[in-house]
């Protein structure tokens, strides 16, 4: 959400702002809230070890990851690099 100079990086600018307009206890509150629907929807998955399997809550982060045209051009370039890659995150490439 910040570049390495501490700064809100420009794809932020409009999410930063409604951080700062919530507490510390809001933000925990609403994740609490979020993992507590995740468990109740089942959005789960198996740990298997020693002993049986544990079910864990997909991990989940309250703040999403946003990403600049730049930044998602070159995560597509990667998955377009591969069709296996971009069928896993439902890209297709587009023929030129």
């Amino acid at each position: 959400m910040r570049s390495p100079d501490g700064n809100v990086r420009p794809a932020y600018a409009d999410f930063a702002g409604l951080l700062d307009d919530l507490s510390i206890e809001s933000l925990v509150t609403k994740q609490v809230a979020a993992e507590e629907l995740f468990r109740r929807l089942g959005i789960t998955f198996a740990v298997y070890a020693e002993g049986g399997s544990t079910e864990r809550l997909i991990p989940f982060d309250l703040i999403p990851r946003i990403l600049d045209r730049a930044e998602w051009e070159l995560v597509k370039r990667g998955c377009i690099g591969s069709p296996h890659r971009a069928r896993q995150v439902g890209l297709r490439p587009m023929s030129r």
